[in-house]
């Protein structure tokens, strides 16, 4: 059952450090919508990365937790985790700036008009300048439920651009969402 304050419109932000179950209570809510209306119009973002770090798997898709009918839209990005993948400074900023790139071009291929939009590690997509924020919300506005969710930590580190570009954009995707649930 979706987390109660996941209501059946509006946007919804769940924030959270890595592991603290904001992908499985987005398959969650993605599943309830699915069995209330189908999956007409629905739009899912997957830009998770997945890789093993300390013996656990940092991040994560959506197909984890739950199989996506074929008839649901879906913008799949095999997405970098800068801060964990890159050497240099320089790596972290360029592999940002592909993630936003990659992200911006399955943006552009998103149906329009969508009744339900799921966003699956967000901030990964705008972690760069060059990520399209403005047009995403602009997007997500015309859709009846938005659920998206966001890493929120400093695990990975915080005084480097991607971790102060991530930290900007979480403030407003908190401005933008209906409601925001933290978990811990």
């Amino acid at each position: 059952m979706t987390d109660p304050r996941i209501t059946p419109v509006g946007s919804t932000l769940i924030v959270g450090p890595s592991g603290a179950g904001k992908t499985r209570a987005t398959a969650r809510a993605l599943e309830d919508w699915l069995d209330e209306r189908g999956p007409r119009d629905t739009v899912v973002f997957e830009f998770g990365p997945e890789l093993e770090r300390d013996g656990r798997v940092v991040g994560g898709r959506l197909d984890r937790f739950m199989s996506i009918p074929d008839d649901v839209w879906v913008g799949r990005v095999d997405a970098n985790a800068p801060r964990s993948q890159g050497e240099t400074p320089a790596d972290v900023l360029a592999l940002a700036r592909e993630n936003a790139e990659r992200a911006n071009r399955r943006f552009d291929a998103a149906p329009p008009d969508p009744t339900a939009v799921f966003v699956n590690d967000a901030t990964i997509a705008f972690q760069h300048e060059s990520g399209a924020l403005e047009g995403f919300l602009a997007y997500c506005d015309g859709a009846d439920r938005v659920v998206v969710n966001a890493y929120e930590g400093d695990e990975f580190g915080s005084d480097n651009a991607v971790s102060r570009r991530e930290r900007a954009v979480l403030r407003r995707l908190r401005a933008w969402a209906d409601r925001t649930i933290e978990l811990e």
